[in-house]
């Protein structure tokens, strides 16, 4: 009997973050507002929580610091952490001017570590330019007094011999805990056992894992990096987000009270929890994760529509889906251009983008997908002529 509970139960429980009000709230078409962050911020920290991942920072004047300054309200900054893109050395400085600013104290550093996105996002994909980055990045905001968690952005396809190195030059410049981000759904559980046993053998390292949804495997590969040693699980309500969505929050709690009997969480608050988030992302009652649905190829950044090969494990094409824009106020001309590629309108897309952006908040920024703008582009046109 006691050895069969010693096998029920992990030798030491995951830690859970939630990354809704980040990784949900820049799904394409998705903006909460800060009474939607404020109420699921609480709601989190009710059901057990222990960290809400809030907001994306790049530099002066955040789009988020409404999110942000709204969940510190809620839960404050220490049960708190928001995301800082990294690009470049002045960059993160900028970035961490404006966490300052907003009174975050947890971080989390976005950092592309496989070759593809290394080369889309960094210009190079050098290995020791990655670990110089990493290093002066995670050295400025130890500096400063953050707690520094430092991810590897599609991490899951990064190759052993490439990923260890950098999460050792990470610990090694202070970072307090390093995140695997399967950025594309790509491993089986049984692969991530392997891939999380490489990096928790660095001394002094600290893991979680953050999975996408894309092959149905969210919950299960989060499980075995528990197992092969991960102490933290990134989840989202509902599993809502990008490319198949993220672990489900709800699936993931009560997986853990069947499998390992851990009864740490109040389970009473999910069902109120995705009835909120759901609400507040337009999803109505259900968000459908894998890779059929309307929101699977869906995305708002001009990179993952122009370099799609980047995000997608599986083309859209190959189970009959289409890739497909979604924005509502986050509008660009990088995006517009998108949408009128092939379609034979001719527009000034430098006048036309702003004309669409004051409708769009006129009209309650309905959500725009291609033909939307396509047809608003027939309607720019005879009055702009």
């Amino acid at each position: 009997m006691a050895e069969a509970e010693s096998l029920r139960k992990p030798e030491r429980p995951p830690r859970i973050s939630d990354a809704t009000l980040r990784d949900s709230a820049h799904m394409a078409g998705v903006e909460f507002g800060p009474e939607d962050a404020a109420a699921i911020a609480d709601l989190l920290v009710r059901t057990g929580v222990e960290l809400v991942e809030v907001g994306m920072v790049s530099g002066p004047d955040s789009k988020d610091a409404d999110l942000v300054l709204a969940t510190h309200e809620a839960v404050g900054p220490e049960r708190s952490m928001t995301l800082l893109v990294v690009r470049d050395r002045r960059q993160v400085a900028r970035a961490l001017d404006e966490a300052e600013r907003l009174g975050v104290r947890h971080i989390m550093y976005s950092i592309p570590t496989s070759e593809e996105h290394a080369r889309l996002k960094l210009d190079s994909a050098s290995p020791k330019f990655l670990q110089t980055l990493a290093r002066s990045a995670i050295t400025q905001a130890k500096e400063r007094g953050f707690h520094v968690t430092f991810s590897g952005e599609d991490g899951a396809r990064t190759p052993k011999e490439r990923l260890v190195p950098y999460v050792e030059a990470g610990f090694a410049a202070g970072a307090d805990r390093f995140r695997l981000a399967e950025t594309v759904a790509y491993l089986s559980p049984w692969q991530m056992e392997g891939v999380i046993a490489d990096i928790v053998a660095i001394d002094g390292s600290e893991i979680e894992i953050h999975s996408h949804n894309m092959l149905g495997m969210a919950v299960a590969n989060s499980l075995a990096a528990v197992r092969a040693g991960a102490r933290w699980i990134s989840a989202t309500v509902g599993g809502i987000g990008e490319r198949g969505g993220n672990a489900p929050l709800a699936e993931l709690l009560t997986s853990l009270r069947v499998i390992h009997g851990d009864t740490r969480f109040d389970l009473s608050h999910l069902t109120e929890l995705s009835r909120i988030a759901l609400g507040g992302a337009g999803l109505g009652d259900a968000f459908q994760s894998g890779p059929t649905t309307p929101h699977a190829f869906a995305y708002e950044l001009p990179g993952q529509l122009n370099h799609p090969e980047a995000y997608e494990t599986l083309p859209a094409e190959l189970v009959g889906n289409r890739r497909e824009l979604r924005v509502r106020s986050r509008l660009t001309t990088a995006l517009v251009a998108w949408a009128l590629t092939d379609s034979g309108l001719e527009v000034d897309i430098d006048a036309f983008t702003p004309w669409l952006a004051q409708r769009q908040e006129r009209d309650g920024r309905p959500t725009l997908d291609r033909d939307a703008i396509r047809k608003a582009a027939i309607d720019f046109r005879p009055a702009h002529a």
